[in-house]
């Protein structure tokens, strides 16, 4: 309880850090440049640090004897934080999370960290000036993860980290990482799966791709941080063999793939020590057993109960910063608490990272991005991850015949991209259902259109203002459609397109009805729909505009087809029209399971925990939480991996998507008959239907039969074909 009183303290009573105003990039004189020399200190000399021609270990050498105690100190800082602003202290790009410091005597630049998973998330717009500073919203993660297609994502990086660079910022944070443990976690679309093999593979692969450019990427949040309510205090109960198969397995396998610059640690306890703290997780897993070389920072405000206990267990970076968590380092380097020793080696992975970064090499960013061209991927991106689910007599692709549509449900007209909190972003605009059908000359029932809209207005007229940033919003109430008003669509336009949207975010898991279960509104708009449009001879799409799993057996039988498009980001509309007509042919797999209903979630009986305390605690002055603990006594049967080993029926399990083709596999064959040190499987996919299409392979590996209790089958590889033509077929190898 000291810990958390001690928090509380700190957060309501702290003295923000003084502000370091980092300095804009200019470039260098090509001959400097060539030279591998820049007089950072103006003394006109040579100095070690200077030298890009030598190590940077030697450079970071040569830094850290030129620094100060009090220098020091503050370089394992950040700049601080403004809750008057809403952000980092720092004035180079507003919206930014996060500074580090500025060294002016050495002419270290201050670095500049920015959230976050669908894209770079900075203010569009800044006091006294026109021009605009908007980012591309690319789909969520679990949109990625369900495209199964590693050159996509790393694509779709590659998109981010220009954008990261060109509008002066040094680290992204992301991607997150964690595990879909729980579909009422409210940050599960910014994680990718339920599975740490695609997940890792998944998130290497947008490392890879950001740090491409030559910009950071941080791995998040590590680790077992997989719910929003009472986020920053509960305590995480977790077998060993649970936390390395399950919640660390995607992390080891980020970090050997791709070498991020950083890792952001979690919040939460881990079988009662705070994650920023537990030197084992930290030093003896993370850098002992993985070799992860970069950086460790702490989530924002994570660091201030106990920060010399962060500095001895490895979390190099306090973020955002702080005075009382400075003065706590410099009280326990006079009184011999902490070793100086320990400060250096945090300043030496902290300046390796500042030594690559654009700031350091004084790039002159353009604020101008590819925003065109950005916007082409995350459409692309958000097409191939859309998931078929249900596609009854061909209902999908639409006919030729098909020219007018009736658009029920708000998303129709209001498309939700993305989720809230750190993970949005802040875009130009978002293209949905109906302007991406308009777009493509499909005629919208205007009289549905114009009760729709003045409905959307009239309920955002009537919410009050949000009172900070991370205040929840949830989707608006769906519209009440009269019996007569459908029965009169279904006699006068072609089809029903019904879209049930969903969003979730940062601080907030999501409840069980209304949001995992559909309203009754939603239930009757559905059923409503399916009997008059049925009667006529007409069918019925359903679009799930989701970010996170809902039920669907109880209503799903009602509609022709189901499409899950998730959130797609700012071309999520024209990316669904693609799919809906043809153009691409859907090939999105699940990347979690949907399950028949709530209680056959591994976690259900004990997602988010219970209070240990009945002291309410407000946090950072906008949400109330308790002291709690969780218990994940599911151990490592964690979705399908329970489903398999206990018999139960998911709704749609991981892996599964329907195409607008079909596809024959051929047998699966071995390179030897018995396993030693290596062995490859390889496939022949062909394709069997009438229409080009891709298909991904999942290779499931069932473990011998032994002492201990094993998942029935797990996910060792996948891989994605091209796009196979009719006939044509593709050969796939797994190692």
């Amino acid at each position: 309880m000291t810990r958390i009183l001690n928090l509380i303290v700190l957060i309501l009573g702290m003295a923000l850090a003084a502000a370091c105003a980092p300095r804009n990039g200019t470039e260098q004189p090509a001959d400097e440049i060539a030279e591998g020399f820049r007089d950072l200190n103006g003394n006109g000399a040579m100095d070690p640090y200077e030298d890009a021609s030598l190590p940077i270990a030697d450079r970071v050498d040569d830094i850290l004897a030129r620094m100060s105690r009090e220098q020091k100190v503050r370089m394992v800082s950040g700049t601080g934080w403004s809750m008057e602003g809403v952000g980092a202290v720092g004035s180079k790009v507003p919206g930014a999370a996060g500074y580090t410091i500025e060294l002016d005597n050495l002419g270290i630049p201050s670095i500049v960290l920015a959230d976050g998973p669908a894209g770079l998330r900075i203010w569009p717009n800044r006091e006294g000036d026109d021009k605009t500073y908007f980012a591309t919203a690319f789909p969520i993660e679990t949109l990625l993860a369900s495209t199964w297609d590693l050159q996509l994502v790393e694509s779709a990086g590659v998109a981010m980290g220009n954008e990261v660079k060109e509008y002066g910022v040094d680290i992204l944070l992301a991607p997150g990482m964690n595990i879909h443990r729980d579909p009422r976690g409210g940050r599960n679309y910014e994680y990718y799966s339920e599975d740490p093999y695609l997940s890792g593979h998944m998130a290497a692969a947008m490392v890879n791709g950001v740090e491409s450019v030559g910009v950071g990427a941080t791995l998040k949040h590590y680790v077992a941080n997989n719910q929003e309510t009472n986020r920053l205090l509960v305590d995480t109960i977790v077998s060993e063999r649970a936390l390395r198969e399950i919640y660390l397995r995607g992390f080891e396998i980020a970090v050997e793939e791709a070498r991020p610059w950083a890792i952001m640690s979690a919040y939460n306890q881990v079988n009662g020590t705070p994650a920023s703290q537990d030197r084992p997780l930290l030093t003896t897993v993370l850098r002992d057993e993985w070799g992860f070389d970069g950086l460790v920072m702490t989530d924002w405000f994570a660091a201030m109960d106990n920060t010399v206990a962060q500095m001895r267990a490895g979390n190099e970076l306090l973020m955002p910063g702080t005075d009382p968590g400075s003065a706590q380092i410099t009280q326990a380097l006079e009184t011999g608490e902490l070793d100086e020793s320990v400060l250096d080696r945090n300043i030496r992975y902290i300046l390796g990272v500042v030594l690559q970064s654009p700031a350091f090499a004084d790039y002159a960013y353009s604020d101008t991005p590819d925003l065109e061209g950005h916007s082409k991927t995350a459409r692309k991106a958000a097409a191939d991850g859309a998931v078929l689910l249900k596609n009854d007599d061909t209902t999908l692709p639409l006919p030729a015949d098909v020219k007018t549509i009736a658009a029920f449900g708000n998303t129709s007209y209001d498309f939700i991209s993305g989720g809230t909190g750190s993970g949005d972003v802040n875009e130009a605009y978002v293209v949905s259902l109906v302007q991406g059908l308009e777009a493509r000359d499909f005629e919208i029932d205007e009289d549905l259109r114009g009760l729709y809209e003045a409905h959307i207005q009239a309920e955002k007229a009537n919410r009050p203002p949000k009172e900070n940033f991370w205040e929840f919003e949830p989707p608006l109430p769906e519209m009440i459609v009269s019996e007569k008003l459908v029965a009169d669509k279904a006699a006068q336009v072609d089809i029903a397109l019904v879209t049930i949207g969903r969003n979730s975010g940062e601080f907030h898991d999501r409840p069980l009805e209304g949001d995992f279960y559909l309203t009754a509104e939603e239930k009757t708009l559905i059923e409503n729909v399916s009997e008059a449009f049925h009667a006529q001879g007409n069918k019925v799409v359903l679009i799930l505009n989701i970010g996170n799993v809902v039920e669907t057996v109880s209503w799903r039988d009602k509609v022709d087809a189901i499409l899950l498009p998730w959130q797609g980001g700012q071309e999520a509309g024209n990316a669904l029209v693609d799919v809906l007509t043809g153009d691409v042919n859907p090939s999105g797999k699940l990347p979690t399971t949907f399950s028949v209903k709530y209680a056959d979630v591994p976690s259900s009986d004990n997602f988010p925990g219970v209070k240990t305390s009945d002291e309410v605690i407000n946090i950072l002055g906008i949400l109330d939480a308790n002291p709690s603990q969780v218990d994940y006594e599911e151990g490592i049967y964690v979705g399908y991996r329970y489903y398999d080993a206990f018999d139960v029926e998911p709704a749609y399990e991981l892996g599964f998507g329907l195409s607008y083709t079909r596809f024959d596999y051929g047998p699966c064959q071995l390179s030897a008959d018995s396993f030693a040190d290596t062995m490859t499987a390889s496939v022949t996919v062909a394709n069997s239907g009438d229409v080009a299409g891709k298909e991904v392979v999942q290779l499931y590996l069932t473990a011998p039969e032994g002492e201990i209790d094993k998942p029935i089958r797990e996910l060792k590889g996948f891989a994605k074909t091209r796009a196979l033509a009719p006939g044509d077929e593709a050969s796939c190898v797994f190692l």
